[in-house]
């Protein structure tokens, strides 16, 4: 077997140029309702590579590559526009009515304390 490591290399680096593509970062723009909406990516790679050959007393010899590769997709957000307004919101904030429900746990727990001190105070 003959090593190819640096055709391996080439290969991923070819592929990794391939899906982190303007589509994967930007996704495809839909509608909805009076709003275009694009959604924002963020796209991390990874890779790593190593060959070796050897032999041994008795006249026997080995070879071998190995390669690999990661990817990581976080949804940041989407990009939102309405006539000549542009906006960007972001994944994963709450935003209007669900943050103030999001809010509402720590609001209890707040008012059971104070009515806890008062309880005690008198």
């Amino acid at each position: 077997m003959e090593l190819h490591l640096e055709e391996l290399l080439g290969k991923i680096t070819d592929f990794m140029k391939a899906e982190a593509n303007a589509k994967t970062v930007i996704g495809e723009e839909f509608q909805l309702g009076e709003f275009k909406c694009v959604p924002v990516i963020k796209v991390g790679m990874g890779f790593g590579s190593g060959g070796g050959e050897g032999s041994e007393s008795k006249g026997k010899k080995g070879e071998g590559i190995g390669a690999g590769a990661g990817v990581g997709i976080e949804p940041l957000g989407f990009l939102v526009t309405r006539e000549d307004e542009i906006s960007f919101i972001e994944a994963g904030k709450a935003h209007g009515l669900s943050a103030a429900f999001e809010k509402v746990p720590d609001l209890i727990e707040k008012l059971a304390a104070n009515k806890n001190k008062e309880a005690m105070a008198n």
